[in-house]
């Protein structure tokens, strides 16, 4: 062929680049311009594409192209390479402040605080200054102690003004629990947005202070899903369920579409006051608006249909997840030990092992608290044993507070107390309380005492320790030391937990204390209380007024017996549910021995299932039985 006609022949159609296809020899062999590259960088949906860009720009000496350099170190970031753009980063001849800030925030992003920390000095001692989105960045992640430090340049350069950096220091006193300090800067914004005013929430919510955090909700003109599950949680978390289930009830009026942070918060809550009705409730309402039921809300429907007394319900959910993690055995685990089927519990954990599941630490949790409901003292010990010696898990305090609680119940004191104090780890007052608990379940007022003497002289002291030895004194009929004890409860400043019992009804959780006069229904639980001591009266029961620790009369005792709590939510139930239905009741306090003995019999007499939970477990009173067969 003639070099005329190679100069007068029309040159070939260079082939197209599919962008959604992207292959190396497209980058490489007909280089697109830096416009393109940049385009392609954009668009790049996986690190395989990255890694052919990223060789095509090494190809033709674009690897320094201020754009295209900084477009594939943020790629690489957003897509889990750190480690790819930072060794860009370390090659960037000169970075500017916005290189900088990029690989700031993205170490912020992953938790890397101190690394951030380190590339800032780097930063400053290169003459870099930083901008209002560098303070942005770094204060995502960084310390308390360190934000104060940032707070102080953020001052000197004059970024205090900067609507984006005030809600970051906000952010950074909320994380540091520096309540006071989040809130003088979140005052002295001029103005404030949405992300700012949810950052401020969630410092009052998570610290406690809901009261702040409530008026500080109603005044906010916009809210989205995220005000609302941070308000709901914090009144979830700081012991306000019934709360948060209002609020929920007012989030649906207002049209909004709650999430799956929002259904995990409710079924907490749910679960917190032993809400089945409305618990059933939000189960349905996810079932009819299409919300997506993932292992974690399973899980959680599983930790709420046990804690609110329907296994059958937990079981249900329980084999229909497809996938289950070793989070969704332990939730079903710990929801039969908690009911007292202790052997269901260990058949599920033989069968989680059975197929390759690795039992973790809160595995061991259910296990134990199985063996504790059962009073399985060698079985117990075997688990505690296998956690170090077969799994390589080293217990931890509650795994402890389980073997104390399986021992003390055993009668076993003086075993559990020497575990006590052979722990590797420092045994806290609610491990002691369990210790004494058992004491006073025994009658080893010696040991009480020596307990209760270490936790007074060590200032580990709480209300249940003075009320545990107060009864122990009270058993022993010994008035001079329970009046001792009662008084030194008072100079403490130490308040009785008082007993209170819940029940729901047509999705309304109604709670009552003992001698309660304060329900709407009063009059008719009272005339339903007479009629229970007719019946109980009429089968010969009578009451166990020797469990009445006080200075009284028997006639008093029997009046205070029989006002307790229980029997008031009891009898609400009896008059406002239909015959034959179940009756739950949750009670915040171990059940006193008459009133559970009253449940069987009134199981028994009107032919009721009554299931009750108080502090430790569940009773399943059904026929005149108990299912802890009187143990607990």
């Amino acid at each position: 062929m003639s070099s005329a006609l190679l100069f007068t022949s029309p040159p070939p159609p260079a082939p197209s680049i599919n962008r959604s296809t992207l292959s190396f020899a497209a980058v490489t062999n007909f280089p697109p311009s830096p416009d393109k590259l940049a385009l392609l960088l954009d668009k790049s949906s996986s690190i395989h594409h990255l890694l052919q860009i990223h060789a095509a720009l090494l190809r033709h000496g674009l690897h320094q192209h201020p754009i295209l350099n900084f477009k594939l170190q943020r790629s690489y970031s957003s897509r889990g390479r750190l480690d790819y753009s930072l060794a860009l980063f370390n090659r960037t001849l000169n970075p500017n402040i916005f290189f900088y800030t990029s690989i700031i925030n993205a170490h912020a992003l992953h938790g890397l605080s101190q690394e951030a920390l380190f590339i800032y000095t780097q930063m400053l001692f290169e003459g870099v200054q930083p901008n209002e989105f560098t303070f942005s960045s770094i204060l995502k992640s960084c310390s308390l102690e360190h934000g104060k430090m940032l707070h102080s340049q953020v001052i000197k350069l004059g970024f205090d003004s900067d609507l984006y950096v005030k809600t970051g220091l906000v952010d950074v006193y909320a994380r540091g629990g520096d309540v006071g300090s989040a809130r003088l800067v979140f005052e002295r914004m001029p103005e404030k947005s949405l992300v700012s005013l949810t950052t401020m929430l969630t410092c009052y919510a998570k610290h406690g202070e809901l009261k702040e955090a409530r008026l500080l909700f109603d005044g906010m003109v916009k809210k989205d899903v995220v005000c609302w599950n941070v308000m709901i949680d914090g009144y979830t978390q700081h012991g306000m369920p019934k709360e948060a289930l209002v609020l929920f009830r007012r989030m649906l009026a207002a049209k909004s579409r709650p999430n799956e942070i929002t259904i995990l918060t409710v079924l907490s809550a749910c679960g917190q006051l032993g809400a089945l009705e409305s618990g059933r409730w939000l189960h349905s309402y996810m079932q009819n608006n299409d919300i997506q039921v993932s292992v974690r809300v399973a899980t959680a429907l599983i930790d709420m249909y046990s804690k609110c007394g329907s296994l059958e319900d937990a079981r249900l959910v329980f084999d229909r997840i497809h996938y289950k993690d070793v989070v969704a055995w332990n939730s079903m685990i710990i929801g039969y030990a908690l009911h007292g089927f202790s052997q269901d519990a260990l058949e599920l954990f033989h069968e989680m092992c059975r197929i390759g599941l690795r039992p973790t630490d809160i595995t061991f949790i259910g296990v134990l608290g199985a063996c504790s409901h059962a009073g399985l003292v060698k079985e117990g010990w075997s688990f505690f044993n296998a956690m170090r010696e077969e799994y390589e898990i080293e217990p931890k305090i509650e795994h402890y507070g389980c073997m104390v609680n399986l021992l003390g119940r055993a009668g076993r004191l003086e075993e559990a107390y020497e575990l006590v104090k052979n722990m590797k780890v420092e045994p806290d007052p609610i491990l002691w309380g369990a210790l004494l608990g058992a004491c006073r379940l025994h009658g080893n007022l010696e040991l009480g005492e020596k307990i209760a003497e270490y936790l007074v002289s060590h200032n580990l002291a709480n209300s249940g320790t003075y009320i545990l030895l107060s009864n122990m004194y009270a058993a022993k009929g010994d008035w001079e030391e329970v009046a001792r004890i009662r008084t030194l409860m008072k100079d403490s400043g130490v308040q009785k937990e008082p007993g209170c019992s819940s029940i729901e009804v047509r999705n309304r959780v109604h709670e009552f204390l003992a001698g309660d006069l304060k329900h709407p229904k009063t009059k008719e639980i009272y005339e339903m209380l007479e009629e229970i001591n007719g019946w109980l009266k009429a089968h010969g029961y009578t009451p166990q007024t020797e469990i009445v620790l006080h200075d009284i009369g028997d006639e008093q005792k029997e009046q205070s017996l029989e006002v307790h709590s229980e029997k008031l939510a009891l009898a609400y139930g009896l008059i406002s549910t239909q015959p034959g239905t179940p009756i739950k009741i949750v009670k915040n306090l171990r059940v006193c021995s008459d009133c559970h003995a009253v449940t069987k019999l009134i199981s028994k007499i009107t032919g009721r299932k009554i299931v009750m939970r108080d502090r430790n477990r569940f009773h399943h009173f059904v026929n005149g039985s108990c299912s802890c067969g009187d143990y607990w």
